[in-house]
C-alpha cells in the first residue's frame, strides 16, 4: 500500500515551482464571501463575485483583471458554475482569449496564465458538446501563438490549458496529434526549423511531457511512423539521465504509456497508413529491432532509479516517489502488469488499472488542485473519463448544480451532448482494447528475446 500511496503523490511534483503564481487555492471560496476587486471591500454570493469578477476584467489596472481571473479560477474549482456558463459562456471566452492575443491591454505573463488556467477550467466545466468545440476552435491557434518567450509558469499554463481543451473539445485523432506535436516542439524542436532553440527548464519540461503523455493516453492508434517514435523514445531516454528528479518521473511515466499503447507491436506490422509510409517503413522488422533495442535500455535506466541511493540534500520522501515509480514501470516491462491505485474521492473510491488512467488522473489532480474532489463528485464529464458513479452527494448542491434545460440536454439519447459523451466512452474502451493487447504483447516480446 505504501507504494501505491506514494504513486498518487506524483502530481504534487508536477511544476510546483510556477503552481502558486498562476492559481489560488479553493479553499478560500465561500457561498458568501469577501471580493476584493480594485480596492473596493464587499460581501456577496457567488452569482454577484462573477458577475462582478466578469465585468472587472475590462478594467485597464493589469492587477485588477488579474484578481478578477483568480476570483474566477477560484469559483470554478469550489463549485460547478453551470448556470452561470449557461448565461455568460460566451463573455467569459472572449475575455480570457483576449488576454492571449498578443498585445491585448499589454497582459503581463501572470495574467495569460491565469487566463489559460480559466479557459481549461471552462471547458471542463461545460464538458462535450458545442460549447467544448468552440472553446478548442478558438484557442488552439492563439494558445499555440502564445507558447512563445522564457516564462515558465506562463508556458506551462498554456500547455496545459491546450491539453485539457483538445481532451474535452477535440472531436479526431489528428487534432490530439496537432496538440501534442505543438507541445513536443517546446522541448525538442526538429532539426532546420526557425525556432530559436532556448534550453527548456526542468519545469517546463515537466509541465510539457506531463501534457503531451495525457493526450497520448486518449488515443489507441497514433499515425506516427517508426522513426518518429525512435526519436520520442530516444528523448524521453535520455530525460531519465536529467538530475530533476520530477522531470525523469514524467518521462518514465510517458516511456511506460508508450509501451503499454503497444509500439513495439505496432512498428512490427508497418505503416499504419498511406500517409506514413517512408522510406524508413519499408523495413518494419529493423524499426521492431531498433525499437526493441531502445527499449532495452530504458529497462536498464529505469532498474537503476527503482534502486537509486540518492545524493546530497536529496528528500527522501520525493526519492521514495521515484523508486516506488520506477518498480511499478519495471515491474511493468518485466511481467506487463500495470500498477492498480486506489483514490479516495469523498466516502468513494476510485480503481485506476492502466498507466493511461493514473496519466489522466494525475493530470486532473493537478490541474484543478483544491477542486479536484468537488469536480470528481459532481462533474459528469469526469464521471465519464473515469467510468466513475459517486455513491454519496449533497442533495441541496445537486439541486442546483445543472438547470433544468441543461438537465434535458444530457437525458435526450438525441441531443449533441448525449453524442459526444457517447464518442468519449467509446474511445476510452478502444483505448482499453488497445491496452490489453499491449499487456499480452509485452510478455511475447520479452519470451522472443
Amino acid at each position: 500500500m505504501g507504494k501505491r500511496n506514494s504513486q498518487r503523490k506524483n502530481a504534487a511534483m508536477m511544476d510546483s515551482d510556477d503552481e502558486s503564481s498562476s492559481v489560488s487555492s479553493s479553499s478560500t471560496v465561500r457561498s458568501d464571501r469577501t471580493s476584493v476587486l480594485g480596492n473596493e471591500e464587499v460581501h456577496v454570493d457567488q452569482d454577484t463575485v462573477l458577475d462582478k469578477a466578469l465585468d472587472a476584467l475590462d478594467e485597464k489596472r493589469g492587477s485588477t483583471r488579474e484578481k478578477a481571473l483568480s476570483l474566477i479560477i477560484d469559483t470554478f474549482n469550489s463549485s460547478m458554475q453551470h448556470q452561470f456558463v449557461e448565461k455568460k459562456f460566451a463573455t467569459l471566452l472572449h475575455q480570457c482569449l483576449g488576454a492571449l492575443k498578443k498585445g491585448s491591454k499589454k497582459a503581463s505573463a501572470n495574467e495569460i496564465a491565469l487566463a489559460a488556467h480559466a479557459i481549461g477550467l471552462l471547458a471542463l466545466t461545460v464538458g462535450c458538446g458545442d460549447n467544448a468545440r468552440e472553446i478548442y476552435e478558438e484557442s488552439v491557434r492563439l494558445l499555440d501563438e502564445s507558447l512563445s518567450g522564457s516564462d515558465a509558469s506562463k508556458i506551462s499554463s498554456l500547455v496545459r490549458c491546450l491539453a485539457i481543451t483538445t481532451f474535452v473539445g477535440g472531436t479526431d485523432q489528428e487534432e490530439t496529434e496537432k496538440s501534442m506535436d505543438i507541445m513536443w516542439r517546446l522541448i525538442n524542436p526538429k532539426l532546420g526549423s526557425n525556432v530559436v532553440s532556448v534550453k527548456p527548464s526542468p519545469s517546463l519540461i515537466t509541465a510539457v511531457v506531463s501534457a503531451w503523455s495525457f493526450l497520448l493516453s486518449t488515443v489507441g492508434n497514433l499515425k506516427l511512423n517508426s522513426k518518429s517514435w525512435q526519436n520520442s523514445i530516444t528523448y524521453l531516454s535520455s530525460l531519465l539521465d536529467k538530475e530533476d528528479r520530477s522531470v525523469r518521473i514524467v518521462a518514465g511515466e510517458a516511456l511506460a504509456l508508450i509501451f503499454e499503447v503497444g509500439v513495439i507491436e505496432k512498428s512490427s506490422a508497418g505503416p499504419n497508413s498511406a500517409s506514413d509510409t517512408t522510406q524508413e517503413e519499408t523495413k518494419p522488422h529493423e524499426s521492431y529491432v531498433h525499437i526493441h533495442g531502445l527499449k532495452g535500455k530504458v529497462i536498464k535506466q529505469v532498474k537503476n532509479l527503482a534502486v537509486e541511493a540518492g545524493g546530497k540534500g536529496s528528500a527522501k520522501k520525493d526519492l521514495n516517489t521515484q523508486r516506488d515509480l520506477f518498480r511499478d514501470i519495471s515491474d511493468f516491462f518485466e511481467y506487463g502488469y500495470s500498477p492498480e491505485i486506489t483514490t479516495k474521492v469523498g466516502g468513494d473510491s476510485l480503481q485506476t488499472s492502466s498507466w493511461s488512467q493514473m496519466i489522466q488522473l494525475n493530470f486532473f489532480k493537478h490541474f484543478l488542485g483544491g477542486g479536484f474532489i468537488r469536480h470528481m463528485q459532481e462533474n459528469e464529464f469526469l464521471h465519464d473519463v473515469f467510468e466513475f458513479t459517486p455513491k454519496r452527494r449533497n442533495l441541496v448542491d445537486d439541486e442546483h448544480r445543472m438547470s433544468v434545460g441543461e438537465k434535458r440536454m444530457f437525458k435526450s439519447p438525441n441531443s449533441v451532448v448525449n453524442k459526444a459523451r457517447t464518442q468519449l466512452l467509446n474511445k476510452q474502451r478502444l483505448l482499453s482494447e488497445g491496452r490489453n493487447f499491449g499487456h499480452y504483447a509485452v510478455n511475447a516480446v520479452e519470451e522472443e528475446a
